[in-house]
């Protein structure tokens, strides 16, 4: 087993990851940067090509406690306040800083441009133009960690385990894909950076290796989780027609920029009936928006692929082009002319409320070991509003990173606990499909623990993850070599499986309906529920409690 060592492990490589790396390495920590795939290509950021919400414009007119008082309202009364502050306070110092770095953010004459997205009482989301926000932030956080001293990058390394040592994480081991061989890392201190779990549903805007890993791991290591039922539904996820090279979510620029009408299958703007207003606006927040094209489907009045039509012939195609540019050209070679066609969209699993629980230094109840960007669960409570992915991964890398740095010593990795886990790793199963079995779990999670969710249905989908474990075995398949994919896509159905055991059981719990969560057999929000759900991994299993959010000040 190849043996590493480093004062900071950071597991993911998005842009929580690079940033805790850049932020710990500048504070003089030595830093090993480990990724599943490659180093700052993979997870969430790099898929975003939208808005991120900071409170950067001119003194006098935003504050981040306007940002702030957004987020607690669209988190429905379950925001960690502290957390949701920092993510305000700190958002606007990370925006600031990627602007010295040269991000390339969309300009107004000399201040920033911004937009108003659903949700926020002024307009306050920056953004690089001509859907590049992603992309541009993921390339400037690869260039600033490379130039930066004391960051080592690893890539294709899978982490299976977490170690623990007098019940503090010292460390972790891995799956060196490349090799098929086991890795043991000595850390100080542990950052889990990566990401969320919305590719445990069958539609979702994720990149591959957002299967909930960093949670599981996070769990058997001993740590809480907090609001696993939380998941939030993209709404206009593109449909229809089909759209190569890319990103689903695309559609949301358009609407902030020009507005852009959603209808159902009868030609009819419909979201006023359900308790919102959208015409000619951008305003309606994710959920609600959800919640009402689904239901105008099951009504019979969805578009020909089961979702909505949403439309900007009303724009001049000069408008289009000056706001959109290359984009313009983009769509017409997959042959969509957006002002002669309407689009189908419909909601698409995008990002997870919950996650691990950390305070606001981004530590969690386990010494050495921190959490950052969607990894961490909490800042925004049952709903995420708009624009706050990108600026809570810089805020909360940044955190962790500053504080992991300042965790200078350990009590070094347990070696027997160390080679125990690689066992894991090198043990020699029966074969099967693991893709397959991947494939039957996000059915599962999409029929029933999706948008909208009972009791019954519930009930099903734990009976049927059971099943999947009994399926999967206890040891992956074949014989270690490089490259296996099938024991590969075994450790991430092993983290899977117990991470969809979570979303389930807190989905079935919690009996009301607030925010992503939406029962069916209960519709309404229900104030004995403004409660946060803590889930903790024992010796007789997943433990399931609930206690009081904490005061807003």
């Amino acid at each position: 087993m190849r043996q590493l060592s480093t004062d900071v492990l950071i597991v993911g490589a998005g842009g929580a990851g690079l940033y805790a790396a850049i932020e710990a390495a500048r504070r003089g920590a030595k830093v090993l940067l480990l990724d599943r795939s490659l180093i700052g290509r993979g997870g969430a950021t790099i898929m975003a090509q939208m808005t991120v919400a900071a409170a950067v414009g001119p003194e006098g007119t935003d504050h981040w406690q306007n940002h702030l008082n957004d987020t607690l309202a669209a988190g429905r009364g379950l925001c960690d306040p502290d957390l949701a502050r920092l993510l305000c306070e700190d958002g606007v110092e990370v925006i600031r800083e990627m602007d010295r770095w040269r991000v390339g953010w969309a300009r107004d004459g000399a201040q920033f441009a911004v937009v108003q997205a659903p949700g926020h009482d002024r307009p306050r989301c920056v953004y690089v133009d001509f859907l590049s926000t992603g992309p541009a932030v993921s390339k400037t956080l690869r260039a600033v960690a490379q130039r930066t001293p004391g960051i080592t990058r690893l890539g294709d390394a899978l982490v299976t385990d977490l170690i623990t040592t007098n019940g503090a994480v010292t460390g972790a081991v891995a799956l060196h894909v490349e090799s098929g061989q086991a890795l043991s890392i000595a850390a100080n201190a542990t950052i889990i950076a990566t990401g969320g779990l919305t590719s445990l549903y069958r539609r979702n805007s994720a990149s591959a290796n957002m299967t909930g890993d960093g949670y599981a791991l996070a769990l058997r290591a001993g740590a809480d989780l907090i609001d696993m039922e939380f998941v939030q539904f993209f709404p206009i996820g593109h449909l229809a027609p089909r759209l190569i090279g890319m990103d689903p979510i695309m559609w949301d620029p358009f609407r902030y920029k020009l507005g852009g009408r959603l209808l159902n299958g009868l030609g009819e703007e419909f979201v006023e009936r359900y308790g919102s207003t959208d015409s000619g606006r951008y305003v309606v927040t994710r959920d609600l928006a959800t919640y009402a094209i689904t239901k105008e489907a099951a009504a019979g009045r969805g578009s020909p692929n089961g979702g909505a039509w949403l439309s900007f012939r009303h724009i001049p195609p000069a408008q289009l082009r000056t706001a959109f540019g290359p984009v313009i050209d983009r769509l017409a070679a997959n042959g969509i002319d957006l002002a002669r066609d309407d689009v189908e969209v419909s909601p698409i699993a995008h990002y997870h409320m919950g996650g691990i629980r950390v305070d606001k230094h981004m530590a969690t109840s386990v010494a050495g070991l921190y959490a950052a960007g969607e990894a961490v669960g909490g800042a925004n409570g049952a709903n995420r509003l708009s624009g706050n992915a990108i600026t809570e991964a810089l805020a909360f890398g940044r955190a962790a990173g500053r504080s992991a740095a300042e965790q200078s010593t350990g009590p070094g990795l347990d070696a027997d606990a160390a080679r125990a886990a690689a066992q894991l790793i090198v043990a020699e199963g029966v074969p099967c499909n693991t893709a397959a079995l991947f494939v039957r779990l996000q059915a599962v999670m999409s029929d029933h623990a999706g948008p909208f969710r009972t009791s019954s249905g519930l009930a099903a989908a734990l009976n049927e993850v059971h099943a999947l474990l009994a399926e999967a075995g206890p040891v992956p398949p074949g014989k270690p070599r490089p490259h296996d994919l099938a024991r590969t896509d075994w450790f991430v159905l092993r983290q899977a499986l117990l991470v969809a055991q979570c979303v389930i059981l807190a989905a079935a719990a919690r009996t009301e309906s607030r925010g992503a969560h939406q029962r069916e057999d209960y519709p309404h929000l229900d104030n004995d529920w403004t409660r946060n759900h803590i889930l903790r991994l024992t010796a007789g299993g997943l433990h399931l409690s609930s206690i009081p959010v904490p005061v807003v000040p």
